[in-house]
């Protein structure tokens, strides 16, 4: 009975030491809890004073943290230090010095640009890498001897693959549309059975199409689809014109016909109608051409199930796919006795997707590092920030704290040197004899095939996370410092956005001070932050488009207490303009911005907000989220945000949650599912969908 009285006493004693804690620090927050900025050296416009006095007038209104950030637009006005120039590291030296000297933690981009891990250092077999194809055609039996075409420069082979394949006995047209739309009817010329159609243009273009078939003296819809290729950016896609391919059930008529309505650009089209199986949307399921817009929504990247062949003698046979790798010399000549039959010879190997870092500037741009590799990660890392801890003495660089990689712009890429190996032994069965898939061919059937590309995506996610993210994180920690990125990509994001950030150190979102950007972003970055246990949960705040130096704290406000409702508990100021030059006023700014920099007539009067959002961010880091329910995502990829199906009702909160988190974290203690750090969870609530993983 006294010992549990003893224990009552301390209890009590206890909550009231921490209530007074947190009345104290809520009305002075303690020093390690102040807001972040990002620090943009913009244009190689820099100087030893100006990072000087700029980190002195951080100091004084209460920042504590500053990323640099080494920005270059195309076009602007460039200043003398160039980015990596001698002048450059100098003006480096000088801003951790300050900053070590003024108390003020600094992160580094950890590459020139904002997006997001690359250089001049890069070189293409470091760099990210699909799987390219060049086909052969052949008639055996006889011996075969010849040089095989490589598909490009820079081509590193993999394998040598040989199969039997259906004849195509298609017929390729061309079309024009316009704006308004069009109908277009297409004779075969004799009666075939079409199972596969494949667009193709080189143009800019989105249309929709409904495509009819003549059976029986009638037009019957077969299908509609929407082909889009209106974004020709390579982070979008290392092919940005891809043909599309559609699958359609086995259709054997002479005619069809083609509505092509809401069209957006100039639709010059090559469609290829064919007798052979094709896999559909091929290039999007490899990643050679991703979701075109800023905002993949949950279900971006899921498609319907294909039609089932009419004849299953149509798909190769992966038994029947020939590794004839060793009949081939290094220069390309293939010598081999062909059996029997028609065949396809696929060379097979990596390229370089071609995308680099930025927006950076001409110096410091080069290949995007191989983000599946932690070999070439760790090579970045010493090349880039390896540089600057080599340069810069150790006393005078206390202040480096964190690599930063902020959001995810680089695209996808399908392929790495170690793929086979470890592909093998992650989903223990070989993936050789599915390669041919990768190339729109169908192996075994079309559900089959679209399983192989499952398996595919999900293996590129997690070695994003794990090789990439986890090697970034390692090769920084051995320094002492640590990671911080955005969980997400809004261009080509190859990844799953939780098991991605929560292999960071830290994390964030981020918001545009008007718009409805950041209701994905935040609540993707606080659901990470609650499933993985970190935290300090940050947000990109106020980024804005135009209205130069028209934003003032009372416009800032309502949206930062806004971004606090969705879990975020420490604010990034974006965005503090580096001012070099102390006879122009107002100085640099940006259009993309809110200018929390000294120029502004506002910035040393906004120390009251600052010790606002310090009371806020200390208050919101104390204890664990309560959260009532935990949405899973589902494991496909890519994914860059979840879905809330069914809605909760008003009153409730929730959290996504991935499979890694529920296979390796989750418990149920007392009727709750319970994570190691304390949150817990009333229901997990499965997504509307029919496979999953056992």
């Amino acid at each position: 009975m006294m010992k549990r009285l003893l224990s009552l006493v301390f209890a009590f004693f206890a909550a009231g030491l921490f209530a007074n804690d947190l009345e104290r620090n809520f009305q002075t927050p303690p020093e390690t809890i102040r807001p972040s900025v990002y620090w943009y050296w913009i244009n190689d416009n820099i100087s030893k004073e100006g990072v000087v006095k700029d980190l002195e007038a951080m100091k004084e209104v209460g920042i504590g943290r500053a990323f640099i950030g080494t920005i270059g637009e195309q076009g602007g006005d460039y200043g003398p230090h160039k980015v990596l120039s001698e002048a450059w590291w100098d003006i480096t030296h000088e801003a951790l010095k300050t900053a070590t000297r003024l108390g003020i933690d600094i992160g580094i981009f950890n590459s020139p640009g904002w997006s997001q891990s690359g250089g001049p250092w890069i070189e293409p077999e470091r760099s990210m890498r699909y799987l390219a194809f060049s086909e052969t055609k052949c008639i055996g039996p006889k011996k075969f001897e010849g040089k095989l075409a490589a598909p490009g420069e820079g081509f590193q082979d993999v394998k040598i693959l040989a199969f039997k394949a259906p004849e195509n006995k298609g017929l390729k047209i061309p079309f024009q549309t316009e704006k308004h739309g069009d109908v277009f009817d297409v004779n075969l010329g004799e009666e075939k059975t079409i199972r596969s159609l494949v667009f193709k243009t080189m143009t800019p273009t989105s249309v929709n199409v409904e495509i009819s078939a003549k059976i029986g003296g009638v037009f019957q819809s077969v299908k509609t689809v929407r082909f889009n290729r209106s974004n020709a950016a390579l982070n979008v896609g290392f092919n940005p014109f891809a043909p599309a391919v559609i699958a359609i059930p086995a259709t054997k008529t002479r005619e069809f016909s083609l509505k092509f309505h809401e069209v957006h650009g100039p639709a010059l089209l090559e469609i290829d109608f064919r007798t052979d199986p094709a896999v559909e949307s091929v290039a999007e399921k490899t990643l050679a051409k991703m979701w075109p817009t800023p905002l993949p929504l949950w279900d971006a990247y899921r498609w319907p199930e294909q039609p089932e062949l009419d004849d299953i003698n149509l798909a190769v046979n992966p038994k029947d796919v020939l590794d004839i790798t060793e009949f081939m010399k290094p220069d390309g000549v293939l010598t081999w006795n062909v059996p029997e039959g028609e065949w396809t010879i696929l060379r097979t190997g990596m390229m370089t997707t071609g995308v680099e870092n930025g927006p950076a500037s001409p110096e410091a741009k080069g290949l995007e590092v191989d983000k599946m590799s932690r070999e070439h990660v760790a090579f970045h890392f010493d090349a880039y920030l390896g540089e600057l801890l080599r340069k810069i003495p150790e006393a005078d660089r206390k202040s480096l704290k964190v690599a930063v990689q902020d959001s995810y712009e680089t695209g996808g890429q399908n392929w790495t040197d170690d793929f086979i190996e470890a592909f093998n032994k992650t989903y223990e069965y070989n993936p050789v004899p599915f390669i041919p898939v990768m190339n729109g061919v169908v192996v075994g059937s079309p559900e089959i095939s679209d399983r192989f590309l499952w398996d595919l995506r999900r293996f590129v996610a997690d070695r994003v996370a794990y090789e990439y993210v986890g090697g970034l994180r390692d090769a920084a920690n051995k320094h002492g410092m640590t990671t911080w990125l955005e969980c997400y990509g809004h261009w080509g994001f190859p990844g799953e956005f939780l098991q991605y950030g929560g292999q960071s150190d830290e994390i964030g979102g981020e918001f545009w001070n008007e718009g409805d950007l950041g209701s994905i972003e935040n609540r993707a970055a606080s659901s990470c932050g609650h499933i993985y246990g970190k935290t300090k949960i940050s947000a990109e705040s106020f980024t804005a488009g135009g209205g130069v130096y028209e934003r003032y704290p009372r416009l800032l406000k309502k949206r930062c207490d806004w971004s606090y409702t969705e879990g975020i508990n420490d604010t990034l100021l974006h965005l503090y303009i580096h001012q070099p030059y102390d006879d122009k006023t107002p100085g640099i700014n940006a259009w993309f911005a809110t200018e929390f920099n000294r120029k502004n007539t506002w910035f040393y009067e906004m120390k009251p907000f600052i010790e606002y959002m310090r009371r806020c961010m200390f208050m919101l880091q104390q204890g664990q989220n309560v959260a009532d329910v935990a949405y899973f995502i589902g494991e496909d990829c890519p994914k860059m945000t979840g879905t809330c199906d069914p809605p909760l009702p008003k009153g409730y909160s929730f959290d996504y949650i991935n499979g890694e988190v529920i296979r390796e974290k989750l418990t149920v203690k007392g009727g709750k599912l319970v994570l190691p750090h304390g949150t817990s969870y009333r229901l997990l609530v499965l997504p509307n969908q029919t496979t999953m993983r056992p």
